[in-house]
């Protein structure tokens, strides 16, 4: 089997088509009678029929089989992976954070990899959100897996991602992302041997570009920087393996070849990857902070106008130049949960014990912000404008509570004396 080489279109959700094979894409419709060179038309949809033309998702495929044909499915273990409703533990209302989960000692694919941290809602609601942590060395060569719980945003932390999928494949390294929509399905290969990072498993609906309002019509992320594969598709026959995320769930069924046979598709419900480093940061140029809002990447909207089933914010380098004012993020209590992680270098809020691969949570009306050191540093600091440079860190936020796992609250990587950070501030009252 040849590896195709990397392509993309650009854009965001646009409508798209693209063809592996010239002369394969119906014209003047989409299901005709009889598809060129036999293949077989489906339709994936994303969004229900009946949504707004503009929010709705769907795309045609033009495929070597259907995609029902594979053998009967069984339960297999779930690992350490975790789904809605998330009971194991109570949730606390203690701050958490975790030093970067261990590499593997023994061969470990992706899914095999994946370990949940904690969430909220139910996947069965369309609700809520899963956190995973993952942390792989082996290719998924003879394997394909597809989540019908909620669309995969992935933030690779240490080493490139080859994620081959129906609709082509797309390639990641750390300061990028890739999204696997909701019931594509898809392989991960690992360039470098080997790959860490961290996973948004979106129960709702499906992320999009949050409204700029004020900000007016660019800034933040720009739909011209998102990029989509383009059709390439897999010919293989084997004794493959298919395995779906349902309900919870892990569930295998035997294929006799690759679901990756798409020869062509329409459509604009497809995976795609976004270079945070092309981020349009918006900041202030006068005094104080604004909200993190401001730093949002992608939004899953919720049925409540402006609160977010789950947002994904990035804190990429940026020059900071407010004056009269305490420059790292601020001691704050939020409604919504934050789980923050870092991807490379320092993050300009903490002094130390949050390395690249670690992570923090601060739930629901949990006070936090900057530990003594900082505190100290920052409060006494020459307010001329600064370069941040060495630094990209990022968040899930959700409206819900995150409520963790077992693993999360009793693995050997948290960091069970972070409360610690804020011990050295004591009464101040001049």
């Amino acid at each position: 089997m040849s590896t195709p080489e990397l392509r993309y279109q650009t854009g965001f959700a646009n409508e798209l088509e693209t063809e592996a094979v010239a002369g394969v894409l119906p014209e003047g419709q989409n299901f005709p009678q009889r598809v060129a060179r036999g293949l077989y038309a489906e339709l994936l949809t994303g969004t229900p029929f009946t949504s707004p033309r503009e929010s709705n998702l769907r795309t045609w495929t033009y495929r070597i089989r259907p995609s029902a044909l594979h053998g009967r499915f069984e339960e297999i273990p779930g690992g350490r992976i975790r789904t809605g409703p998330f009971d194991e533990v109570p949730a606390s209302p203690e701050q958490m954070r975790w030093d970067p989960v261990a590499m593997p000692s023994e061969p470990a694919d992706f899914i095999e990899g994946l370990a949940t941290i904690g969430g909220n809602g139910d996947p069965a609601l369309q609700a809520g959100v899963a956190i995973h942590v993952y942390a792989a060395n082996r290719d998924m060569s003879e394997r394909y897996f597809y989540d019908a719980d909620g669309e995969l945003l992935i933030v690779p932390e240490r080493g490139a991602l080859r994620v081959a999928t129906e609709m082509g494949v797309i390639g990641v390294v750390p300061n990028e992302i890739c999204v696997v929509r909701r019931g594509i399905r898809f392989r991960v290969e690992f360039p470098d041997g080997a790959g860490r990072g961290f996973v948004c498993e979106n129960y709702g609906a499906p992320f999009r570009l949050p409204e700029l309002g004020p900000i007016g019509s660019s800034g933040l992320a720009n739909s011209r920087d998102f990029m989509t594969p383009v059709a390439a598709f897999e010919d293989r026959e084997g004794d493959f393996e298919l395995v779906a995320k349902f309900q919870g769930r892990l569930w295998s069924a035997p294929v006799d070849h690759s679901p990756l046979d798409v020869v062509a598709w329409r459509g604009n419900y497809a995976p795609y990857k976004y270079d945070l480093l092309r981020f349009n940061t918006i900041h202030t140029v006068s005094y104080d902070h604004p909200d993190p809002s401001i730093f949002t990447v992608l939004t899953s909207p919720s049925p409540v106008a402006g609160i977010a089933n789950v947002d994904f914010v990035v804190f990429a380098p940026r020059w900071i130049v407010a004056n009269h004012t305490f420059r790292p993020p601020p001691f704050h209590r939020n409604v919504a949960s934050e789980y923050l992680f870092l991807i490379r270098g320092a993050y300009h809020g903490k002094g130390g014990g949050f390395a690249p691969g670690g992570a923090s949570l601060h739930n629901s009306m949990s006070g936090h912000g900057p530990d003594t050191e900082t505190f100290e540093r920052a409060s006494s600091a020459t307010l001329e404008p600064e370069y941040l440079d060495d630094t990209l860190a990022a968040m899930f936020e959700t409206r819900f509570v995150v409520r963790p796992t077992r693993f999360a609250v009793e693995g050997e990587f948290r960091q069970r004396n972070y409360a610690d950070d804020w011990n050295g501030l004591g009464k101040r009252f001049d």
